[in-house]
């Protein structure tokens, strides 16, 4: 087949909201509810005790962080839930046979998750301003590192999909793997309030950098600098890309 198929690409993505639309108020609502006892637990117990992080305050500090631990896990889970389905109940040999490409069937299923992951970074952005006065410094930015983290999340989550062969396989990743790397990458503190040892193990760590470029968007001052935030981001995307590729240029899993 050749030629870009828009007509597969909005049924496949059309169908993938309609899932969402049926869960649509436990979606919005739980993040709703996550996001206000966090700031009632970080930002009144913690935060009463801390006056401000390099001049910002620690509620509104924190605000960049819940964003990104919720549009990590969020991204991951829809899109690998989104593939795993049809390739657990064999469904994925209808795409895979139909006349278009795989770059169709990828845009569909990511550009799905990424669409929730960004609606419910924007309800949490949205919730925030009931607990605390939080001024985005760029918010072109700010919405522009939000879809490229919420498309390289979602390609990650795409593989994992691809990768699980059991419903307990998909909840490694985000739970064991993502959610502690975010906790653990000044979703909630400066790396700066680290002692320096620490501070350098923390730099191996690959969400800091996500972390902090979007924070950057925000107060303009992050744990690194912005150039090198984005230079990761693209570098995520572009590993996440060439797994994909070469998934579906071997079957990996797919065709079993």
């Amino acid at each position: 087949m050749t030629g870009f198929s828009v007509r597969a690409v909005l049924t496949i993505y059309l169908a993938e909201l309609a899932r969402f639309r049926r869960t649509m108020l436990t979606s919005l609502l739980t993040p709703v509810i996550t996001t206000s006892l966090y700031f009632i637990v970080f930002g009144s117990a913690i935060g009463s005790r801390m006056t401000d992080i390099g001049g910002v305050a620690y509620g509104a500090f924190i605000v960049p962080g819940l964003i990104m631990l919720s549009m990590f896990t969020e991204s991951i889970f829809n899109a690998s839930f989104g593939i795993f389905m049809p390739k657990w109940t064999k469904a994925i040999y209808e795409p895979l046979s139909a006349p278009i490409s795989p770059f169709e069937i990828v845009m569909a299923y990511v550009g799905a998750a990424a669409t929730k992951s960004i609606l419910l970074g924007l309800i949490i952005f949205a919730t925030a301003h009931l607990f605390v006065d939080v001024q985005v410094a760029h918010p072109v930015g700010m919405i522009a590192f939000m879809a490229l983290i919420a498309i390289s999340f979602s390609m990650f989550g795409f593989i994992l999909g691809i990768w699980a062969k059991s419903f307990e396989q998909l909840q490694v990743i985000p739970l064991l793997v993502v959610m502690p790397m975010t906790f653990l990458g000044g979703a909630f503190y400066s790396i700066d309030m680290l002692p320096p040892a620490w501070r350098v193990v923390t730099l191996f760590n690959p969400v800091v950098y996500l972390i902090s470029g979007f924070r950057w968007t925000f107060f303009e001052r992050g744990d690194v600098s912005i150039g090198i935030s984005m230079a990761f981001v693209m570098l995520m995307l572009t590993i996440c890309m060439a797994a994909i590729i070469m998934i579906f240029r071997t079957g990996y899993r797919l065709k079993e």
